[in-house]
């Protein structure tokens, strides 16, 4: 089972190296190819469209066709449509390609996390699913590291992602695996939800917008200035490290207050950072250290939307609810990249970053205005934080079964 487990985690982290490589490569690469704002923003949307869509429906193809042949199908998909990208620069084909690449990563995330959370015990799972996260956002930096040593306008870097796309599912298809069964599924109505928990749904929108319009919108603007691709792929490098330095501390103060208020506290912070860099001096003494708040501040604000939903739901809503909030963040992601690229085509890129801090404080300014409408309970039974990222995590952890007698229950086998 460790064998299983490991083979798993090792596997996705080499496709969140590829998605953080390519991520950031795309938007160098349509910068190069000058597709325009309208079109560089319908290309980098199409991946969260292909994305929200595919945490829609794989599911059903899990359950039908299995674990092991449901990844194989979804990491085929993403081989092709990326090794269909160099053949042919044209705007219509990169929509569908990176539109079937979203479809496919997230195929492959699904299929690994209910994977794991058959496989893994139940007194297991905390580990399995930190370790998990964190390969994820250490594969996710170290791909920020590749764009400095690959020219874009080669067909090199396309090579270098299939290659890394591929090697996962040879991993997993060749490893001695008996697949789980999946667990039913429990409907959720979304007014449900946004009655429940308004300003996650909120925080999920916004926070999408803003991650994929960073992501997606910041690197091409720094090669059009002629910044170097090393001091692009540090900048981003430090972007995600910060993320990755946040989750715990930011975890450990929204188990013990208001995630509202530590919602609204992240979205400010965001937006004072991201004013920041508009106004500083460009040098990387002054930027990298923003950089790293302004990521970690970012990567934050999803965890904690999603922790405050489930303090909100039954028990028995975990997964429904998580993934109910994967798709109110793809719509926003969808958004994000088509909104910047138009306010950054008028106003260069300080309009986007202004753009980012004013709907960072829009949600600041939802979070309390909820927090004076409806107070905390006096008595907090709540969800712990976990660590996740809506672009590697579409599945919660399963609430732990219990015996009648209120013991553990252990995981299927």
């Amino acid at each position: 089972m460790l064998v299983q487990i490991g083979t798993l985690i090792a596997a996705t982290s080499l496709v969140q190296l590829a998605n953080g490589f390519f991520n950031t490569f795309l938007s160098l690469r349509l910068t190069v190819e000058d597709f325009g704002p309208t079109g560089t923003g319908v290309v980098l949307s199409a991946y969260f469209v292909g994305f929200t869509a595919g945490a829609v429906g794989s599911g059903r193809l899990i359950q039908r066709i299995g674990h092991i042949r449901a990844y194989a199908a979804f990491a085929g998909m993403v081989v092709a449509a990326t090794a269909a990208m160099p053949l042919a620069v044209s705007l219509p084909l990169w929509i569908i390609c990176r539109a079937a690449v979203g479809l496919g990563c997230v195929g492959l995330f699904i299929t690994t996390e209910s994977w794991l959370n058959a496989k893994a015990e139940a007194n297991q799972r905390g580990r399995v699913f930190s370790v998990y996260m964190v390969g994820t956002f250490t594969a996710l930096a170290a791909g920020q590291l590749v764009i400095g040593q690959l020219p874009i306008q080669s067909p090199a870097p396309f090579s270098v992602i299939v290659v890394l796309f591929a090697l996962p599912l040879v991993m997993v298809t060749t490893t001695h695996a008996e697949a789980p069964g999946m667990l039913p599924d429990v409907t959720l109505r979304y007014g449900d939800l946004t009655r429940q928990a308004p300003v996650a749904v909120a925080g999920c929108v916004i926070g999408g917008m803003i991650t994929s319009a960073f992501y997606g919108l910041v690197p091409a603007w720094m090669l059009r200035e002629g910044i170097a691709q090393n001091t692009i792929a540090v900048f981003m490098l430090v972007a995600v490290l910060g993320g990755l330095a946040l989750q715990m501390p930011v975890g450990r103060l929204s188990d013990r207050n208001d995630r509202r208020l530590v919602l609204a506290g992240l979205a400010a912070g965001f937006a004072v950072s991201a004013v920041l860099l508009a106004v500083l001096p460009r040098h990387a003494a002054a930027v990298l250290p923003v950089a790293a708040l302004l990521g970690g501040f970012m990567s934050t604000l999803y965890p904690v939307c999603v922790a405050h939903a489930l303090d909100r739901m039954p028990a028995d809503r975990v997964v429904a609810v998580s993934g109910r909030l994967v798709l109110v963040s793809g719509f926003g992601s969808a958004l994000g990249p088509m909104i910047g690229s138009g306010v950054m085509a008028r106003l260069d890129i300080d309009g986007l970053l202004y753009f980012m801090a004013s709907i960072a404080l829009l949600l600041a300014a939802v979070a309390r205005l909820r927090i004076a409408s409806r107070p905390p309970p006096a008595v907090r039974a709540e969800r712990p934080f976990d660590i996740i990222d809506p672009t590697a995590a579409p599945i919660s952890q399963e609430p732990e079964a219990t015996d009648p007698d209120g013991s553990p229950r252990a995981a299927p086998a």
